[in-house]
């Protein structure tokens, strides 16, 4: 077993994973600096999600290491990353997983709310990121009153009002018209970087890859390329050469 690096919050070796006979992850490693947004690319079915999972401690991987502040996540028993999930990993899927019985800021809160935050401060907070997110005027609205747009913006609150310290989104704007996804994906990142929330993003996308620090991709499982965006830079590049050697 070999240490992670002492500056990657987030740490990953040697990644294997099937699903019946179709492997879905073939020896990928990476590694992700705190503060980082990772943009993971790639076609549909090429593992981004599968990748997601594992690294969120959702889904233990066949083979490999997962490290997460220079822990092992992939040797922890189902209900301690359960509670890992909870205390320090967030997540947006592609599409808005919301409670139905609860209201828009009672979905946002919730997250706070099972870690013990007090009622008022809890709404307190869950308002402020659904104005953020331009949907606090549907603040008292359960999810079926809500457009598909509305919802996904109540998601995204949710992951950031309980402020991560890994923030896992799968394709965080698939429900959204472009112009709305690249408005949201940019309030999403200016967050991230405000709070020094790492972001794990995988997309298809080139517009939102290019709203990352660096990026990956991943073709039929395997890593096949890595790349600076937009705010990449010369190091990062250089790390992300190395991991593909790893």
């Amino acid at each position: 077993m070999v240490a992670p690096p002492d500056n990657d919050v987030l740490w990953a070796r040697g990644l294997h994973h099937t699903y019946g006979s179709t492997s879905a992850l073939t020896g990928v490693s990476l590694g992700v600096r705190e503060g980082e947004i990772l943009a993971v690319t790639g076609p549909r079915g090429s593992g981004k999600t599968t990748l997601l999972t594992c690294l969120s401690g959702q889904l233990a991987p066949a083979e490999g290491e997962i490290w997460f502040n220079s822990a092992p996540v992939h040797t922890l028993s189902s209900p301690s990353r359960e509670r890992l999930r909870l205390d320090r990993f967030g997540w947006i899927d592609t599409q808005p997983q919301l409670v139905p019985e609860l209201t828009a800021w009672e979905n946002t809160a919730l997250p706070l709310l099972l870690r013990g935050t007090g009622n008022r401060a809890a709404r307190h907070t869950a308002m402020e990121w659904l104005d953020r997110l331009d949907v606090g005027m549907c603040a008292r609205r359960r999810p079926g009153r809500l457009d598909q747009s509305q919802r996904q913006r109540v998601a995204i609150a949710r992951a950031l009002a309980a402020t991560p310290q890994v923030l896992f989104a799968d394709e965080p704007t698939a429900p959204l018209h472009q112009a709305d996804g690249i408005q949201v994906l940019r309030t999403l990142t200016a967050a991230a970087r405000s709070h020094r929330i790492t972001v794990v993003l995988a997309t298809h996308d080139s517009d939102v890859a290019a709203l990352a620090d660096r990026s990956i991709a991943l073709l039929d499982g395997r890593r096949t390329s890595a790349s600076a965006a937009t705010g990449g830079t010369p190091e990062a590049e250089s790390r992300a050469a190395c991991s593909l050697s790893v």
